[in-house]
C-alpha cells in the first residue's frame, strides 16, 4: 500500500504529465505543487512508485511519466469526476435539444462529445433488444399493399412495405391496428412473438392470410433490427496525439474501424456506471495504447445502450469522465422525453 504522500506524488505527476505532455521531474513537482517535503523526498517518493511500476522513465530523460498501473491507481482512487459549468451544461442542452429524431440525436451527441473531450467519440444506438414497442402504425398505401411503421420507447422508427395476396379493406386494418397495438403496446420486442402468435385466428377467414403477413413483417423487423448500430466521430482528434503512441497511429485508426472491436469496447461498460479501460486493459492490440471511458444511457433507470471516447492515455481523466456522464444523462432525458 501508497502512502499518502506517495499517493500526492503521483497525483501530482499525472496531473503534470497529461498538462505539459513532458516527463516530470522532482524539481518541477515541488516547484509546483505544496507537498510539503524536500525535493530530495520526492526523488525517494518517486524511486519507489517507479519500483512499484506507477511511474516509468522513458529514454535518458530525468523526468518521469505514469504506466498504465500509474492512471489506474489514478483514475480509481485520485481522480474525482470533474463538473462541467453551468455554461457547459446549457451549451450540451441547447444543442441537444434541437435534435429532431433518433439520427439526429445520435449524429448530435458523437459531435457534442468530440468537441467536448477532444477525443474519438463512441454512440451506440440504443438497442431494440431491451427497447419496448410504443405504437405500431399501419397505412393503406394501395388496395393490397401496406406501410407498417415500428416505433419504440427511444424514438427509433422502422417502416416496411407489406404486400398482401388479396385486398384490405381500411376496415380491416383499423381492426388489425387496434388490435395488435393493444397486445404489444409497453411489451419488450422479445415478448413481441409470443403476445401476438395467436391474432391471425381472431380475424376473418378472408383476412388472415393478410394479418399472417403483416405479422411476419413486424416479426422480420424485429430480428434485424436487433443488430447493434453505433457511430463515430473526431477521429481526426487522435492526430494531435501523435506523439502519444509509441509506433503509429494507424493500428489504432485501423481497430477503430472495426465496428466489432468498438461494440466489444463499449458493452464492456456496465449498464448505468462509468467504465474506465487503461492502455493494456484493451483486449484488442491495435487499443493497447489508448484510454476508453464510457457510460450507459437510457430512458429509465436501465441502459439502452452506451457512449464514450476513445483518446490516448495520457488524458484528462476527471474532465473526460464529467463530460461522458453529463451528455449521458442529457440523452437520456431526451429519450425520455421523446
Amino acid at each position: 500500500m501508497l502512502s499518502e504522500r506517495r499517493l500526492e506524488v503521483l497525483r501530482a505527476i499525472v496531473q503534470d504529465y497529461v498538462g505539459t505532455e513532458e516527463p516530470v521531474g522532482s524539481k518541477a513537482l515541488t516547484e509546483r505543487h505544496k507537498l510539503g517535503v524536500s525535493p530530495a523526498t520526492v526523488r525517494n517518493d518517486m524511486a519507489v512508485l517507479e519500483d512499484e511500476g506507477f511511474i516509468a522513465q522513458p529514454h535518458t530523460s530525468a523526468g518521469r511519466i505514469p504506466t498504465d498501473k500509474g492512471y489506474r491507481l489514478f483514475v480509481d482512487r485520485l481522480a474525482g469526476v470533474k463538473p462541467l459549468s453551468s455554461p457547459e451544461r446549457r451549451a450540451i442542452q441547447n444543442f441537444l435539444d434541437g435534435a429532431v429524431d433518433l439520427d439526429d440525436v445520435v449524429g448530435r451527441t458523437v459531435r457534442l462529445l468530440a468537441q467536448l473531450t477532444r477525443q474519438v467519440a463512441v454512440v451506440q444506438y440504443p438497442s431494440l433488444t431491451r427497447s419496448t414497442v410504443r405504437h405500431v402504425e399501419l397505412l393503406l398505401l394501395a388496395p393490397a399493399r401496406l406501410m407498417l411503421v415500428l416505433i419504440t420507447d427511444t424514438g427509433r422508427v422502422e417502416q416496411r412495405l407489406v404486400d398482401c395476396q388479396t385486398p384490405f379493406g381500411e376496415t380491416s386494418l383499423a381492426d388489425l391496428r387496434a388490435r395488435l397495438n393493444s397486445r404489444v403496446v409497453g411489451r419488450r420486442f422479445a415478448d413481441v412473438p409470443q403476445l401476438v402468435q395467436d391474432l391471425p385466428e381472431s380475424f376473418e377467414s378472408e383476412d388472415r392470410a393478410t394479418v399472417s403477413t403483416v405479422l411476419s413483417i413486424l416479426l422480420e423487423t424485429l430480428v434485424e433490427e436487433t443488430e447493434e448500430r453505433l457511430m463515430i466521430g473526431g477521429t481526426s482528434n487522435l492526430t494531435r496525439f501523435g506523439h502519444d503512441f509509441p509506433v503509429m497511429i494507424r493500428p489504432v485508426l485501423e481497430a477503430l474501424e472495426e465496428q466489432v472491436v468498438l461494440l466489444k469496447l463499449l458493452g464492456e461498460a456496465k449498464d448505468s456506471g462509468m467504465t474506465v479501460r487503461i492502455g493494456h486493459e484493451n483486449a484488442h492490440e491495435g487499443l493497447n495504447s489508448t484510454s476508453v471511458v464510457a457510460v450507459g444511457y437510457g430512458s429509465g433507470d436501465e441502459a439502452v445502450a452506451k457512449l464514450g471516447v476513445v483518446g490516448p492515455t495520457r488524458m484528462d481523466y476527471p474532465g473526460t469522465m464529467g463530460a461522458v456522464r453529463a451528455v449521458a444523462r442529457y440523452v437520456g432525458q431526451i429519450l425520455a422525453e421523446s
